[in-house]
């Protein structure tokens, strides 16, 4: 059974990252990808759609976009799980991932801004079931839940290593890109596989390696 649990207050595309948001008043979902004309639409990836509070925008006093979201909504985000469906208009499932990270790049609108969010930057989500979003449709709880996403990106890491298949490898990058993470996190990925055993210290490389196991493409992650 679903309950109405926000509404669509304004929405947002990023055409490139050199590209403030640009405010539109309608967007298409495309399942599986993300928002059409959006910097993050992209198969692989768990940020196709950014949702945040506007509550976070009125308590803050943020100007607009400063959070750099898709769809700004009125309920608080951080309490909103990872696996959750929501459906947005009549159209739109949007699962949900995981809280998004409150990186520096927000010092940019206010110095401290990111450690006075937390994790109440928003939440990310894929897009499951494509259509026409709009200002004022209503967003839904289906009731449905797939499974959680951590909100750590390195049990983000082990999570896609466990679904690797048998004898294949990952490039560093991909790697990255499933989880969600900058390029940057790239350097502390090796460190982080040593510690994590024999069982993933292998499992993933560098572009250049010579290793000649199969390269995974991410296939049937999501």
């Amino acid at each position: 059974m679903s309950t109405t649990i926000a509404t669509v207050q304004a929405l947002a595309i990023r055409p490139a990252r050199s590209s403030p948001p640009l405010r539109v008043d309608a967007t298409h979902a495309l399942a599986g990808i993300g928002l059409a004309g959006d910097i993050h639409a992209e198969r692989l990836s768990p940020r196709q759609v950014l949702l945040a509070s506007s509550k976070v925008y009125a308590d803050e006093g943020l100007p607009a976009h400063a959070l750099h979201e898709n769809l700004l909504v009125d309920v608080d985000t951080d309490s909103l799980e990872s696996g959750a469906v929501l459906r947005v208009g009549d159209e739109v499932l949007l699962g949900l991932m995981f809280q998004c990270e409150s990186c520096g790049q927000l010092d940019r609108e206010r110095a401290g801004l990111a450690r006075t969010l937390g994790r109440r930057r928003g939440v990310l989500a894929r897009v499951l079931f494509g259509g026409t979003i709009r200002p004022g449709d209503r967003i839904r709880h289906l009731g449905v839940r797939a499974p959680a996403w951590s909100d750590d990106w390195r049990e983000r890491i082990v999570h896609i290593l466990d679904a690797m298949p048998a004898g294949t490898v990952v490039e560093y990058g991909l790697l990255a890109r499933l989880a969600g993470v900058q390029p940057a996190y790239c350097r502390a990925l090796p460190a982080l596989l040593a510690r994590l055993g024999a069982r993933y210290a292998d499992r993933a490389v560098g572009m250049r390696s010579s290793v000649a196991a199969v390269r995974w493409d991410g296939n049937g992650l999501f």
